[in-house]
């Protein structure tokens, strides 16, 4: 992929946030949305009017426009061949069973070109060139600091767990375009469960049902304000809860920063109750294994955290002398990582990377 400048970019792209319960249609031009966006309801249980839905949201704001648009980018979930615009057997929208060639109908319909990924992928290349990455360099070029970063690890929280790798601009796809599939990832927490079991709106709900003893009908919000005393409810219960959840998570994290060695952005609806979560998931990742080996190689920084963002931001490197020459090199003794909150929010990182990787593809076929 080519480096592209979003702020100085006049081409428009039509995107489309879509949710299990409603469909929110725009325009991007420069980096911002051109539209006030268009609600609409997801008409997820009926493939027909969903696809209708799909397609006028986009006439609608097709026909707001004064020039014609590029190109449609959005993220839609999956199991889907994201290549070819294929959506597959989806659990939170019946009307998907079966394959729904949902790309080629709008690139028949608007004769513009289509791209599909998924929100987690977005949501990290959105981070990664308009958001947390950028911002981080940016406090680091301010502090005279050499160091730079091109790794960035997004993870969005709601339903269920998301996620995307980025390195130096390039999202990282995979070659069946599942690549950070996290949700299904092994976790050691419970290691009979794939991650999004204990990562995920009913991994809370659970976990409080069931530690409570309870079959009350409530959501992640009523378990949280069960847990700061807001609600009546079962106060241990709700904050063994989200302890859970961030145990579970500390751990997919702290796989993930090995791997791919990246600073880690965390977006979406349940960041609201990072308070809950967050000391769970950094407990995990300043943790040890059982024979002493931290479970990181990197000293980690919480980037929300002022004191922990200027220490991470202090430069520890040096110059070191090359043997045998009067030449010396930049040495940085300190392998540093951080992680923090979405610097865009969920929807608008996962837009600008919508309308990113538009431009990118298009231009890679010039």
């Amino acid at each position: 992929m080519t480096k592209i400048n979003i702020w100085n970019d006049k081409r428009i792209v039509l995107t489309l946030d879509a949710g299990g319960t409603n469909f929110i249609f725009s325009a991007i031009k420069n980096g911002e949305e051109l539209v006030q966006p268009i609600r609409k309801p997801s008409n997820s249980d009926k493939l027909d009017l969903c696809l209708k839905t799909i397609k006028d949201g986009f006439q609608e704001v097709f026909d707001l426009l004064s020039e014609k648009p590029v190109a449609i980018s959005f993220a839609f979930p999956g199991p889907a061949d994201y290549r070819n615009g294929i959506i597959g057997n989806l659990p939170n929208f019946p009307a998907f069973r079966g394959e729904v060639a949902l790309g080629p109908m709008l690139e028949e319909h608007f004769k513009i070109p289509v791209f599909i990924n998924n929100d987690g992928d977005l949501f990290a290349y959105g981070e990664a060139l308009a958001g947390f990455l950028p911002t981080v360099n940016t406090h680091l070029e301010k502090k005279n600091s050499p160091k730079r970063y091109r790794n960035l690890i997004g993870l969005t929280l709601g339903t269920g767990i998301g996620a995307g790798f980025v390195h130096n601009g390039i999202l990282i796809e995979g070659d069946n375009s599942i690549a950070a599939e996290v949700w299904n990832i092994a976790n050691s927490i419970s290691p009979d469960r794939n991650l999004e079991e204990g990562v995920s709106t009913r991994a809370i709900i659970n976990q409080y049902k069931s530690l409570a003893h309870s079959d009350e009908n409530l959501m992640p919000k009523d378990i949280f304000d069960i847990a700061v005393n807001k609600k009546e409810g079962n106060q241990e219960a709700a904050l063994s809860a989200f302890e859970s959840f961030g145990t579970h998570l500390g751990d997919a994290i702290a796989n993930l920063m090995m791997l791919f060695d990246g600073l880690v952005v965390i977006g979406g609806g349940l960041t609201g109750a990072s308070s809950l979560y967050m000391p769970a998931v950094i407990k995990v990742l300043k943790g040890e294994f059982k024979n002493k080996q931290s479970r990181l190689i990197h000293q980690l920084h919480l980037w929300d955290i002022a004191s922990e963002r200027d220490i991470f931001l202090e430069s520890k490197s040096k110059e070191i002398k090359v043997p045998y020459t009067n030449k010396t090199i930049h040495y940085d003794p300190i392998q540093k990582l951080a992680i923090g909150t979405s610097q865009l929010g969920a929807s608008k990182a996962i837009s600008i990377g919508a309308f990113a990787y538009a431009l990118n593809q298009i231009d890679q076929k010039l």
